[in-house]
Protein backbone atom coordinates (compact mmCIF):
# COMPACT_ATOMS: atom_id res chain seq x y z
CA UNK A 1 0.00 0.00 0.00
CA UNK A 2 1.42 3.36 -1.02
CA UNK A 3 2.38 5.88 1.66
CA UNK A 4 2.52 9.65 1.61
CA UNK A 5 6.30 9.31 1.40
CA UNK A 6 5.95 7.24 -1.79
CA UNK A 7 3.81 9.99 -3.28
CA UNK A 8 6.35 12.65 -2.30
CA UNK A 9 9.21 10.73 -3.90
CA UNK A 10 7.25 10.05 -7.10
CA UNK A 11 6.30 13.73 -7.39
CA UNK A 12 9.77 15.01 -6.41
CA UNK A 13 8.43 17.11 -3.51
CA UNK A 14 8.46 17.05 0.27
CA UNK A 15 5.94 15.14 2.37
CA UNK A 16 4.61 18.46 3.71
CA UNK A 17 3.92 19.65 0.16
CA UNK A 18 1.90 16.50 -0.52
CA UNK A 19 -0.02 17.12 2.70
CA UNK A 20 -0.76 20.72 1.69
CA UNK A 21 -2.01 19.63 -1.73
CA UNK A 22 -4.31 17.02 -0.19
CA UNK A 23 -5.66 19.27 2.56
CA UNK A 24 -5.84 22.50 0.59
CA UNK A 25 -4.49 24.37 3.63
CA UNK A 26 -1.80 26.19 1.67
CA UNK A 27 -1.62 27.47 -1.90
CA UNK A 28 0.60 25.28 -4.09
CA UNK A 29 1.62 26.16 -7.65
CA UNK A 30 -0.43 24.51 -10.39
CA UNK A 31 2.48 22.45 -11.88
CA UNK A 32 3.45 21.08 -8.45
CA UNK A 33 -0.14 20.35 -7.53
CA UNK A 34 -0.63 18.49 -10.81
CA UNK A 35 2.52 16.37 -10.20
CA UNK A 36 1.28 15.44 -6.74
CA UNK A 37 -2.22 14.61 -7.98
CA UNK A 38 -0.78 12.50 -10.80
CA UNK A 39 1.40 10.60 -8.33
CA UNK A 40 -1.57 10.04 -6.03
CA UNK A 41 -3.57 8.62 -8.94
CA UNK A 42 -0.71 6.49 -10.29
CA UNK A 43 0.06 4.97 -6.90
CA UNK A 44 -3.56 4.61 -5.79
CA UNK A 45 -2.72 6.45 -2.56
CA UNK A 46 -5.54 6.89 -0.03
CA UNK A 47 -4.96 9.09 3.02
CA UNK A 48 -5.62 7.34 6.31
CA UNK A 49 -9.02 8.48 7.56
CA UNK A 50 -7.90 8.86 11.16
CA UNK A 51 -4.85 10.90 10.27
CA UNK A 52 -6.92 13.01 7.93
CA UNK A 53 -9.45 13.75 10.63
CA UNK A 54 -6.75 14.66 13.17
CA UNK A 55 -5.05 16.96 10.71
CA UNK A 56 -8.18 18.78 9.66
CA UNK A 57 -10.35 18.48 12.81
CA UNK A 58 -12.94 16.93 10.53
CA UNK A 59 -14.46 13.47 10.37
CA UNK A 60 -15.01 13.47 6.58
CA UNK A 61 -18.50 12.17 7.30
CA UNK A 62 -21.84 13.67 6.27
CA UNK A 63 -24.85 12.66 8.37
CA UNK A 64 -28.00 12.04 6.31
CA UNK A 65 -31.28 12.05 8.22
CA UNK A 66 -33.76 9.79 6.41
CA UNK A 67 -36.83 8.99 8.53
CA UNK A 68 -38.12 5.63 7.27
CA UNK A 69 -41.67 6.17 8.48
CA UNK A 70 -44.56 3.80 7.62
CA UNK A 71 -45.84 4.30 4.09
CA UNK A 72 -42.67 5.91 2.80
CA UNK A 73 -41.70 5.02 -0.77
CA UNK A 74 -38.25 3.51 -0.18
CA UNK A 75 -37.54 3.25 -3.90
CA UNK A 76 -37.93 7.02 -4.29
CA UNK A 77 -36.00 7.84 -1.14
CA UNK A 78 -33.08 5.70 -2.27
CA UNK A 79 -32.68 7.81 -5.41
CA UNK A 80 -31.98 10.83 -3.22
CA UNK A 81 -29.74 8.74 -0.97
CA UNK A 82 -27.84 7.43 -3.99
CA UNK A 83 -27.13 10.96 -5.19
CA UNK A 84 -25.88 11.95 -1.73
CA UNK A 85 -23.65 8.90 -1.27
CA UNK A 86 -22.12 8.99 -4.76
CA UNK A 87 -21.31 12.69 -4.60
CA UNK A 88 -19.99 12.44 -1.05
CA UNK A 89 -17.50 9.79 -2.17
CA UNK A 90 -16.36 12.07 -4.99
CA UNK A 91 -15.45 14.55 -2.25
CA UNK A 92 -13.77 11.84 -0.14
CA UNK A 93 -16.58 11.82 2.43
CA UNK A 94 -18.56 8.93 3.87
CA UNK A 95 -22.27 9.09 4.72
CA UNK A 96 -23.82 8.17 8.06
CA UNK A 97 -27.53 7.41 7.63
CA UNK A 98 -29.79 8.35 10.55
CA UNK A 99 -33.30 6.87 10.56
CA UNK A 100 -34.61 8.88 13.53
CA UNK A 101 -35.84 12.40 12.90
CA UNK A 102 -35.91 13.86 16.42
CA UNK A 103 -34.16 17.20 17.18
CA UNK A 104 -32.24 15.57 20.04
CA UNK A 105 -30.59 13.22 17.57
CA UNK A 106 -29.36 16.14 15.49
CA UNK A 107 -27.98 17.83 18.58
CA UNK A 108 -26.14 14.65 19.61
CA UNK A 109 -24.51 14.39 16.19
CA UNK A 110 -23.39 18.01 16.35
CA UNK A 111 -22.04 17.70 19.89
CA UNK A 112 -20.14 14.46 19.25
CA UNK A 113 -18.21 15.69 16.17
CA UNK A 114 -19.32 12.47 14.46
CA UNK A 115 -20.09 14.33 11.25
CA UNK A 116 -18.95 17.50 9.53
CA UNK A 117 -22.40 18.39 8.19
CA UNK A 118 -26.01 17.27 8.15
CA UNK A 119 -28.47 16.71 5.30
CA UNK A 120 -32.11 16.41 6.39
CA UNK A 121 -34.89 14.89 4.27
CA UNK A 122 -38.70 14.70 4.48
CA UNK A 123 -39.27 18.31 5.49
CA UNK A 124 -42.71 19.46 6.56
CA UNK A 125 -44.01 22.97 5.94
CA UNK A 126 -43.74 23.79 9.66
CA UNK A 127 -41.20 21.16 10.64
CA UNK A 128 -40.61 20.56 14.36
CA UNK A 129 -36.88 20.17 13.67
CA UNK A 130 -36.38 23.69 12.32
CA UNK A 131 -35.54 25.45 15.62
CA UNK A 132 -32.85 22.85 16.36
CA UNK A 133 -31.45 23.11 12.83
CA UNK A 134 -31.18 26.88 13.10
CA UNK A 135 -29.29 26.58 16.39
CA UNK A 136 -26.72 24.01 15.22
CA UNK A 137 -23.15 25.08 14.60
CA UNK A 138 -22.98 22.14 12.19
CA UNK A 139 -23.62 23.10 8.54
CA UNK A 140 -26.99 21.66 7.48
CA UNK A 141 -28.85 21.35 4.20
CA UNK A 142 -32.54 20.54 3.86
CA UNK A 143 -33.92 18.47 1.01
CA UNK A 144 -37.31 20.15 1.01
CA UNK A 145 -38.50 23.71 1.57
CA UNK A 146 -40.45 24.71 4.70
CA UNK A 147 -42.71 27.75 4.86
CA UNK A 148 -40.08 29.78 6.71
CA UNK A 149 -36.58 29.35 5.27
CA UNK A 150 -34.95 32.06 7.39
CA UNK A 151 -31.39 31.00 8.23
CA UNK A 152 -31.75 27.69 6.37
CA UNK A 153 -30.26 26.24 3.18
CA UNK A 154 -32.66 24.13 1.12
CA UNK A 155 -32.80 22.29 -2.19
CA UNK A 156 -35.69 20.57 -3.94
CA UNK A 157 -37.69 20.35 -7.12
CA UNK A 158 -39.85 23.41 -7.69
CA UNK A 159 -43.04 21.50 -6.93
CA UNK A 160 -45.22 24.60 -7.21
CA UNK A 161 -43.76 25.18 -10.65
CA UNK A 162 -44.32 21.52 -11.50
CA UNK A 163 -47.99 21.82 -10.57
CA UNK A 164 -48.39 24.92 -12.70
CA UNK A 165 -46.60 23.29 -15.63
CA UNK A 166 -48.78 20.17 -15.49
CA UNK A 167 -52.02 22.18 -15.51
CA UNK A 168 -50.77 24.45 -18.31
CA UNK A 169 -50.02 21.40 -20.45
CA UNK A 170 -53.50 19.98 -19.92
CA UNK A 171 -55.09 23.40 -20.52
CA UNK A 172 -53.08 23.79 -23.72
CA UNK A 173 -54.81 20.67 -25.04
CA UNK A 174 -58.25 22.01 -24.16
CA UNK A 175 -58.96 20.27 -20.84
CA UNK A 176 -61.30 22.14 -18.51
CA UNK A 177 -62.03 19.43 -15.94
CA UNK A 178 -58.80 18.43 -14.19
CA UNK A 179 -58.18 16.62 -10.90
CA UNK A 180 -54.98 16.39 -8.86
CA UNK A 181 -54.47 12.85 -7.56
CA UNK A 182 -51.95 13.75 -4.92
CA UNK A 183 -50.20 12.61 -1.79
CA UNK A 184 -51.97 10.67 0.94
CA UNK A 185 -54.27 12.43 3.39
CA UNK A 186 -51.70 11.76 6.11
CA UNK A 187 -49.01 13.64 4.18
CA UNK A 188 -51.41 16.50 3.51
CA UNK A 189 -52.47 16.63 7.17
CA UNK A 190 -48.81 16.77 8.21
CA UNK A 191 -48.21 19.43 5.55
CA UNK A 192 -45.36 17.61 3.85
CA UNK A 193 -43.72 20.41 1.91
CA UNK A 194 -43.72 18.70 -1.48
CA UNK A 195 -47.43 17.85 -1.24
CA UNK A 196 -48.39 21.34 -0.08
CA UNK A 197 -46.38 23.07 -2.81
CA UNK A 198 -47.70 20.77 -5.55
CA UNK A 199 -51.29 21.45 -4.49
CA UNK A 200 -50.60 25.18 -4.39
CA UNK A 201 -49.14 25.18 -7.91
CA UNK A 202 -52.01 23.16 -9.37
CA UNK A 203 -54.69 25.33 -7.75
CA UNK A 204 -52.91 28.56 -8.68
CA UNK A 205 -52.60 27.66 -12.36
CA UNK A 206 -56.12 26.24 -12.52
CA UNK A 207 -57.50 29.53 -11.19
CA UNK A 208 -55.41 31.49 -13.69
CA UNK A 209 -56.71 29.27 -16.52
CA UNK A 210 -60.34 29.50 -15.44
CA UNK A 211 -60.45 25.83 -14.47
CA UNK A 212 -61.43 23.94 -11.37
CA UNK A 213 -58.93 21.44 -10.00
CA UNK A 214 -60.20 19.44 -7.02
CA UNK A 215 -57.70 17.37 -5.07
CA UNK A 216 -58.16 13.65 -4.41
CA UNK A 217 -55.58 12.19 -1.97
CA UNK A 218 -54.31 8.67 -2.65
CA UNK A 219 -52.59 6.14 -0.46
CA UNK A 220 -49.14 5.35 -1.90
CA UNK A 221 -50.07 1.82 -3.02
CA UNK A 222 -51.42 0.03 -6.09
CA UNK A 223 -54.80 -0.29 -4.41
CA UNK A 224 -54.65 3.34 -3.33
CA UNK A 225 -54.34 4.40 -6.96
CA UNK A 226 -57.29 2.27 -8.05
CA UNK A 227 -59.50 3.63 -5.27
CA UNK A 228 -58.43 7.19 -6.06
CA UNK A 229 -59.61 6.84 -9.66
CA UNK A 230 -62.90 5.37 -8.47
CA UNK A 231 -63.36 8.44 -6.28
CA UNK A 232 -62.44 10.83 -9.10
CA UNK A 233 -65.03 9.32 -11.41
CA UNK A 234 -67.71 9.20 -8.70
CA UNK A 235 -67.18 12.68 -7.25
CA UNK A 236 -66.00 14.58 -10.30
CA UNK A 237 -67.81 13.23 -13.36
CA UNK A 238 -66.66 14.73 -16.60
CA UNK A 239 -63.01 14.75 -15.58
CA UNK A 240 -60.82 14.44 -18.66
CA UNK A 241 -57.37 15.27 -17.27
CA UNK A 242 -55.37 14.09 -14.27
CA UNK A 243 -52.24 15.41 -12.62
CA UNK A 244 -50.86 12.47 -10.63
CA UNK A 245 -48.32 13.29 -7.95
CA UNK A 246 -48.14 9.90 -6.29
CA UNK A 247 -45.90 7.54 -8.23
CA UNK A 248 -46.64 4.56 -5.96
CA UNK A 249 -50.35 4.85 -6.80
CA UNK A 250 -49.91 5.43 -10.53
CA UNK A 251 -49.84 1.75 -11.54
CA UNK A 252 -53.08 1.01 -9.73
CA UNK A 253 -54.75 4.07 -11.23
CA UNK A 254 -53.82 2.98 -14.76
CA UNK A 255 -54.98 -0.57 -14.12
CA UNK A 256 -58.34 0.65 -12.83
CA UNK A 257 -58.73 2.92 -15.86
CA UNK A 258 -58.24 -0.11 -18.14
CA UNK A 259 -60.76 -2.14 -16.10
CA UNK A 260 -63.32 0.62 -16.57
CA UNK A 261 -62.69 0.86 -20.29
CA UNK A 262 -60.94 4.24 -20.15
CA UNK A 263 -58.21 4.74 -22.71
CA UNK A 264 -55.17 6.96 -22.22
CA UNK A 265 -55.16 9.58 -23.71
CA UNK A 266 -58.37 9.23 -25.75
CA UNK A 267 -60.63 9.20 -22.67
CA UNK A 268 -58.28 10.35 -19.93
CA UNK A 269 -55.13 12.47 -20.26
CA UNK A 270 -52.49 12.06 -17.58
CA UNK A 271 -49.45 14.08 -16.52
CA UNK A 272 -47.44 12.34 -13.79
CA UNK A 273 -44.93 14.01 -11.47
CA UNK A 274 -42.57 11.09 -10.98
CA UNK A 275 -39.02 9.80 -11.26
CA UNK A 276 -38.37 8.92 -14.89
CA UNK A 277 -37.40 5.29 -14.28
CA UNK A 278 -40.60 4.48 -12.39
CA UNK A 279 -42.76 6.01 -15.11
CA UNK A 280 -40.82 4.08 -17.77
CA UNK A 281 -41.78 0.79 -16.09
CA UNK A 282 -45.53 1.43 -16.37
CA UNK A 283 -47.62 -0.61 -18.85
CA UNK A 284 -48.88 2.61 -20.48
CA UNK A 285 -46.48 5.40 -21.56
CA UNK A 286 -47.12 8.42 -19.35
CA UNK A 287 -45.97 11.99 -19.94
CA UNK A 288 -44.01 13.17 -16.92
CA UNK A 289 -42.54 16.03 -15.00
CA UNK A 290 -39.49 14.32 -13.57
CA UNK A 291 -38.61 14.29 -9.86
CA UNK A 292 -34.79 14.14 -10.20
CA UNK A 293 -33.93 12.56 -6.84
CA UNK A 294 -30.31 11.72 -7.63
CA UNK A 295 -29.64 15.22 -8.96
CA UNK A 296 -31.16 16.85 -5.88
CA UNK A 297 -29.04 14.62 -3.62
CA UNK A 298 -25.97 15.65 -5.60
CA UNK A 299 -26.79 19.35 -5.25
CA UNK A 300 -27.29 18.90 -1.49
CA UNK A 301 -23.77 17.53 -1.12
CA UNK A 302 -22.29 20.30 -3.29
CA UNK A 303 -24.01 22.80 -0.98
CA UNK A 304 -22.49 21.00 2.01
CA UNK A 305 -19.02 21.20 0.51
CA UNK A 306 -19.45 24.92 -0.15
CA UNK A 307 -20.34 25.47 3.53
CA UNK A 308 -17.34 23.42 4.65
CA UNK A 309 -15.15 25.54 2.36
CA UNK A 310 -16.26 28.65 4.24
CA UNK A 311 -19.27 29.94 2.32
CA UNK A 312 -21.60 31.28 5.00
CA UNK A 313 -24.75 31.55 2.93
CA UNK A 314 -28.35 30.58 3.56
CA UNK A 315 -29.99 29.86 0.23
CA UNK A 316 -32.78 27.93 -1.44
CA UNK A 317 -32.11 26.16 -4.72
CA UNK A 318 -35.12 24.95 -6.70
CA UNK A 319 -34.62 22.65 -9.67
CA UNK A 320 -36.77 23.86 -12.57
CA UNK A 321 -39.42 21.34 -13.65
CA UNK A 322 -39.31 19.96 -17.19
CA UNK A 323 -42.09 18.24 -19.11
CA UNK A 324 -41.44 15.14 -21.22
CA UNK A 325 -44.19 14.12 -23.64
CA UNK A 326 -44.75 10.36 -23.85
CA UNK A 327 -48.15 10.61 -25.53
CA UNK A 328 -50.53 10.46 -22.58
CA UNK A 329 -52.01 13.93 -23.16
CA UNK A 330 -54.39 14.79 -25.99
CA UNK A 331 -57.45 16.97 -26.55
CA UNK A 332 -60.52 15.60 -24.74
CA UNK A 333 -62.20 12.89 -26.79
CA UNK A 334 -59.70 13.17 -29.64
CA UNK A 335 -57.49 10.30 -30.75
CA UNK A 336 -53.92 11.66 -30.99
Amino acid sequence: MATIGDVARAAGVSVSTVSYVLSGKRTISAPTRERVQRAVADLGYRPHAGARALASSRSNVIALMVPFRPGINVQIIMQFVGGVVTTAREHDHDVLVLTQDDPQGMSRIAASSTADALIVMDIEADDARLPALRSLALPSILIGVPDDTTGLSCVDLDFSGAGRLAVRELARHGHEHVVLVGASQDRLDHRANYAVRMRHGVLEQAAASGMSAPVVPAEPTFTGGALALDRVLAEHPGTTGLVVHNEAALGGLLARAAERGLRVPEDLSIVAVSPADLAAALPVPVSIIEVPGERIGRIAVEMVMARLAGEDLAETRLVSPTYTDHGSVAAPGVTP
